[in-house]
């Protein structure tokens, strides 16, 4: 896979189901509550057993509620919400295709349970699709955008904003707005390139603020990576992290943004070594490596969400090829975890793919089966 566009893919890192296990704990005192168990695992019901198939959780919103999607057994893809009491629902939007690959992914979730994210029809073409809290779903495609291309959304905030990335006839991709009102608005960066592949992207779950700020990257004539925010108002600003590299394939690729507009994500450097990235709204950088990433060229360590407070989620991947989470606090400190039952084969292990204003974790891992699950990480004092 194409380290830069496939890891933000990967998080562009999701579902849910019925609460299936619990870490196992110690007994406690009878005098003392019993805590949370910090990781429950879980797989939604109707999720297939086979390799490649499974839970896929992407993101968790401020009460709790989970988002993403299961593929089944005949490998189609359905949306899938977990309730903050750990119950399950299943969904498809209206028209989904109902053959191998295609079906419905929920990537983006709000405060008030709106759900966003795209389906695949029967022609394999990309819808974008909005549930409401209800369950009401509508479906809606980008004004201009060919038939044969089509879009999905990846991001929804408080009040409603969409965002979303599509490519167009020639493969060059663009990112679009969608209003409450329905209205879209389309937008590239300058110095996007106009090559197949190239353009301007944003990814899912993170990628839009309450403020309606906008981040992502843009990849430019020469396949060289660069991040951006974009504000309410439509002014852009472009950044690059200072050690990034500057070669085709290489630089910066900006995947959450917060309420205080801090962005986070990840870089290839020079020798194509990812690492993990903090920027302020003042302009300063921190860069960071998860404990135990691996240092040779498309290991490393990937960035996927920062909340409110600051800290981020992700993961990284060993010189085994193994994945791991990690949580990175507000101070720097830089906790890294495995969800109970993660295989440690090539590509297997845990990805944390989203964080929530509580401090909560959601994610996936790989089995050593490479059946796929997801997982809830509490906070460890709760």
């Amino acid at each position: 896979m194409k380290i830069n566009r496939s890891f933000a893919t990967v998080l562009l890192s999701a579902t849910l189901c019925f609460l299936l296990t619990f870490l196992v704990s110690a007994a406690w005192p009878q005098a003392e509550a019993p805590k949370k168990q910090q990781i429950i695992t879980f797989d939604a019901p109707g999720a297939g057993t086979g390799a490649g198939q499974g839970t896929f959780p992407v993101g968790i919103n401020p009460p709790g509620a989970i988002i993403g999607w299961i593929t089944d057994a005949s490998n189609v893809n359905h949306g899938l919400l977990r309730a903050p009491n750990g119950t399950f629902t299943s969904f498809d939007a209206p028209g989904s295709g109902t053959g191998r690959g295609q079906g419905t992914q929920a990537w983006g979730i709000n405060a008030a349970g709106a759900i966003t994210g795209r389906f695949q029809d029967a022609t394999n073409v990309l819808h974008g699709f909005l549930r409401a809290p209800d369950g009401t779903i509508i479906t809606f495609d980008v004004p201009g955008v060919s038939p044969v291309q089509g879009a999905g959304a990846g991001n929804i905030n408080s009040e409603g904003t969409i965002t979303g990335a599509y490519p167009d006839t020639n493969n060059v991709w663009h990112v679009f707005l969608r209003a409450p009102d329905g209205a879209f608005t389309i937008f590239d960066i300058s110095g996007a390139g106009t090559g197949a592949g190239q353009g301007t992207f944003t990814a899912a779950f993170a990628a839009i603020n309450p403020g309606g700020a906008i981040t992502g990257w843009y990849v430019d004539t020469s396949n060289v990576s660069h991040g951006y925010v974009r504000t309410r108002d439509g002014a852009i600003t472009k950044f690059d992290v200072p050690t990034a590299g500057t070669d085709p394939g290489q630089g910066t690729v900006a995947l959450s943004i917060n309420p205080r507009g801090e962005t986070t994500g990840y870089y290839l450097d020079a020798s194509n070594v990812l690492h993990g990235f903090l920027k302020g709204p003042d302009g300063i950088f921190t860069s960071f490596d998860a404990p135990g990433a691996g240092t040779g060229a498309g290991y490393g360590t990937i960035a996927a969400t920062n909340n409110p407070a600051g800290a981020v989620t992700g993961f990284d991947l060993d010189s085994n090829n193994v994945f791991h989470g990690f949580l990175r606090a507000p101070d720097g400190t830089i906790t890294v975890f495995d969800a109970p039952g993660a295989g440690t084969g090539a590509f297997q292990g845990t990805l944390s793919q989203a964080n929530n204003p509580a401090g909560k974790i959601t994610g996936n891992y790989t089995d050593a089966s490479y059946v796929n699950h997801g997982f809830l990480r509490n906070r460890s004092e709760e």
